[in-house]
């Protein structure tokens, strides 16, 4: 029996999502779903959870739950990962407290600025535990990463980890529904390209019927914009830039320099961006948890629709090579020329038996590759921080990042990194 491997499995409603897919999937019935989770009981609600999913479904796929890593991953097929290191507490109230102290305030932290950063020093030697592991016992594996900071931990995997690893995000999927469905056009019949890096990927062409569609989307987003919104960023970009990005207005807020400004707090409330919001989100999600268990683990008539997740998708199109294609994180063979070969980017991707076959887009317009180097710097740097375990390349990742630079020295930013150091504690490897 051929398995899946999910690591994180204690996330419950993904978990539904991406397993509850494979076992409505008729190619993927002979397969072992093999749960794992460091938290025995979210594991055990997950499992309960499948177990319920699988005998409404009909499903041949066996549920098993494992409290051994290795043992889970050992023989798999497919790997996906959707771990989060350090939780909400303390490592998010870490990252967002400990910054507000300097003055510099943020959205969702989990990608760069400073609480990306941080995020990613904790869960890169996670990751590469795993890919440790999948080296031992299953090193054929496609690993899907849905976790963030998606662009260096799907980097990292793949160089230092040795793993094939494909990073997968929701942005790219939602990005002309999202938009068209903002300005009230129906996108039915359009074709669009989309590439860049994630969360700052660019809708680079959208067109029907061989007609550009730009000019009516931005003729009606200005239109848009006279009143308030939660998309008011991702316009303004627009129009300043030239093209729409892929993930929202509150991540794209703290990816530049343009926005949270301590010297123009109008801009807060002109453009709509909510500070702290992630903090809030995680408080509502656990709040939630406590009416959704009930309806989830304990459910003996739980239904499941399939998702518009890419993983069984993606398995799908493995293991019958009937061509899918995607939006992937991967590395830069050359895919678009004017971004670091080094870096990982987003592209539209084939899926078939021969695995994940990403496609060339040469340049991009130059004032996005730009943008996308702003970000490309500090994920590299990250990158550099993780391997020699030198606090100078912190710094360095930090005093790179568009937003911690913009509003704060030199020093200061020397200042809030020790700081961070200090507080997460053993959540981080030891810097010198």
């Amino acid at each position: 029996m051929s398995k899946i491997t999910f690591l994180g499995a204690g996330s419950a409603v993904f978990a539904k999502n991406v397993l509850g897919d494979c076992m409505l999937t008729p190619a993927l019935q002979d397969f072992e779903l093999a749960l794992f989770d460091i938290n025995p009981e979210r594991l055990k609600d997950s499992e309960n959870m499948l177990n319920n999913l699988k005998a409404t479904s009909g499903s041949t796929c066996r549920i098993k739950a494992y409290l051994d890593r290795k043992e889970a991953l050992r023989g798999a097929k497919y790997v996906v990962n959707a771990i989060q290191v350090g939780g909400y507490e303390p490592c998010t109230v870490t990252d967002f407290e400990i910054p507000k102290k300097y003055g510099l305030r943020q959205t969702i932290a989990d990608t760069i600025g400073i609480g990306g950063i941080f995020r990613n020093l904790r869960t890169i030697p996670v990751v590469l535990d795993f890919a440790r592991d999948i080296q031992e016992v299953c090193p054929d594996a496609w690993f899907l990463n849905y976790t963030n900071p998606m662009c260096v931990l799907t980097n990292v995997l793949n160089t230092d980890g040795g793993v094939k690893t494909v990073g997968l995000c929701h942005s790219v999927q939602v990005c002309v529904p999202h938009l068209f469905r903002d300005l009230g056009i129906d996108d039915t019949g359009v074709q669009s390209k989309i590439a860049g890096i994630n969360h700052m990927a660019w809708l680079l062409e959208v067109t029907k019927d061989g007609k550009d569609l730009y000019p009516e989307i931005k003729r009606l987003a200005r239109e848009r914009q006279k009143e308030k919104h939660k998309d008011m960023v991702r316009y303004e970009l627009m129009f300043k830039f030239g093209h729409y990005v892929t993930e929202s207005s509150e991540h794209n807020a703290e990816y530049h320099p343009y926005f949270i400004k301590k010297n123009y707090p109008d801009l807060i409330d002109q453009l709509n961006i909510p500070l702290d919001e992630y903090p809030r989100r995680c408080i509502r999600q656990i709040e939630k948890w406590k009416t959704m268990r009930e309806e989830l683990v304990n459910n003996n008539n739980l239904k499941h629709e399939k998702s518009k997740e890419y993983a069984s998708r993606i398995f799908e199109a493995m293991e019958t090579n009937n061509p899918y294609k995607i939006g992937g994180n991967v590395m830069n063979t050359g895919l678009i020329t004017n971004l670091p070969k080094d870096a990982c980017v987003e592209v539209p991707c084939l899926v078939d038996a021969n695995g994940v076959s990403p496609t060339y887009i040469g340049d991009l317009p130059q004032q996005l590759a730009a943008l996308n180097r702003t970000n490309i710097n500090t994920q590299l740097m990250t990158i550099e921080a993780s391997r020699t375990l030198k606090k100078e390349a912190i710094y360095q990742a930090a005093f790179l990042d568009p937003h911690t630079s913009a509003e704060l020295s030199l020093d200061d930013i020397v200042s809030l990194c020790d700081d961070l150091i200090e507080a997460h504690g053993d959540w981080l490897p030891k810097f010198s």
